[in-house]
């Protein structure tokens, strides 16, 4: 795979460097996007920058054919980077969840792609998102004409970081990652002095309360089989200790596989929260706000068939394996039929597999007799420790966005040139054939 990427691994790694020191939250990904664009330009691709944001979109025409596109993020997270890297960021934001893998992937695809153009036709688009993190970014992108401008794309992929083995992929055909809900819950009180508790009304009391008591969801209101969680991720309340506040502050977050499942569990949530402040006669009604939303991913199950299959006739049947549904939350799926209602676009097919990141030495030492102990033992996305191993993790992941998209571009023996020899390798009787965007030779 080396050999493969002879010439671009070492400035590869120094973009993936770049991008893991210099880590930017939701919403401020300017340099993040900057050093993608740059890379995309020096390549050939026009780009567009500033779309629904720091979004950056990058369009390489090379014939007739459809139109692929190669999503990936932007945006670190608000997590003090806890790996001792030589090359980790510092202070309070850090890529813990692998978006700057992601970021260099999809460059050196793109890199690949742009340098043998003979091998391929049709027309590739390289999205970098902002704001996944916070559920708002393909909205915005979407709300921002993203499909009217640059044409409706026959597929949409993306991949990631997770902590697999390092060099494997995984795909999955139910639901890659779960719909979810955020809620900021503010709860009122009447604030006093603690030693006369009796003379207010205690929002910390209230909000413990509601802790303990969101999680009989889960446990008494639905079934066994259903795959859900619900998550009180941040408390905060008063300071100091002999000071009874005014008001405490909670965010939660609610996660499901199903969105019937997951609208039932949102609203159990809200009835929750306002019957807890009326025990507690608190003087205000409570203030509920969902701050974000997002649902399900659903792989196309042709088209992911069609890129596995690729995968493992690349890299390997045995470093392909199957991915469970997972409450991991993304807003992936929007490009696809969710988001519908942003894009106008009915039919466009999702393609998305996860990158194993854990490289050898870190595997063979993590404690557990099995793979499934072992996952349980090492750091997961999100986590301060998490960090990906580059010398394994990013070939791979050049590698699989390439086969990708060569799978729907690539020019079939005897069919240089001809966009009906395009990509026919793979099946399609449930696949659509959407507009080139006017790409041609």
């Amino acid at each position: 795979m080396a050999n493969h990427l002879s010439g671009i691994l070492r400035p590869l790694t120094a973009l993936y460097l770049d991008l893991h020191r210099n880590p930017e939250l939701s919403g401020e990904e300017r340099r993040t996007a900057g050093a993608l664009a740059h890379w995309l330009e020096a390549e050939g691709y026009t780009v567009t920058r500033d779309v629904g944001g720091h979004g950056v979109i990058g369009e390489l025409c090379n014939g007739e054919g459809p139109t692929v596109m190669v999503r990936t993020e932007l945006d670190a997270l608000p997590v003090h980077e806890r790996t001792g890297l030589p090359y980790s960021a510092e202070g309070p934001v850090a890529h813990a969840c692998g978006h700057d893998l992601h970021i260099a992937a999809a460059a050196g695809a793109a890199t690949v792609l742009a340098r043998n153009r003979d091998a391929w036709r049709g027309r590739l688009l390289v999205v970098g998102q902002p704001a996944e993190e916070t559920l708002a970014g393909a909205r915005a992108l979407l709300r921002a004409g993203l499909y009217q401008r640059f044409g409706r794309p026959d597929v949409v992929l993306a991949q990631h970081a997770a902590p697999l083995l390092g060099g494997m992929l995984a795909h999955g055909y139910g639901p890659m990652t779960a719909g979810s809900v955020t809620f900021d819950v503010l709860v009122h009180g009447r604030g006093g002095h603690a030693g006369s508790p009796q003379l207010a009304v205690d929002p910390v009391v209230t909000a413990a309360a509601l802790v303990g008591r969101l999680q009989t969801i889960v446990s008494r209101e639905c079934a066994p089989a259903e795959l859900v969680a619900v998550t009180v991720g941040s408390i905060h309340a008063g300071t100091r200790a002999s000071v009874i506040p005014e008001e405490a502050r909670l965010g939660i977050t609610v996660r499901a596989v199903g969105e019937p499942t997951l609208l039932r569990v949102a609203a159990a949530v809200e009835r929750i929260v306002r019957a807890e402040c009326l025990t507690a006669a608190c003087p205000r009604e409570p203030e509920v706000h969902q701050v974000s939303s997002s649902p399900a991913t659903h792989p196309d199950a042709a088209a992911t068939a069609s890129v596995r299959a690729a995968h493992a006739a690349a890299l390997g049947a045995e470093r392909i394996a199957m991915w469970p549904p997972s409450l991991a939350t993304e807003d992936f799926a929007y490009y696809g039929d969710a988001g519908v209602e942003l894009h106008g676009e009915s039919g466009v097919p999702l393609v998305y597999w996860m990158l194993g990141t854990v490289g050898p030495a870190t595997w063979a030492a993590a404690p557990g007799a099995g793979a499934a102990e072992k996952l349980a033992a090492l750091p997961a996305n999100h986590a301060p420790e998490f960090a990906p191993d580059v010398r394994t993790a990013l070939p791979t992941g050049v590698r699989a966005m390439e086969v990708a998209v060569l799978d729907w571009l690539a020019v079939q023996e005897g069919g240089h040139g001809d966009s009906a020899n395009v990509g026919n390798n793979r099946p399609s009787s449930s696949l659509t054939r959407g507009s080139s965007g006017g790409c041609g030779e």
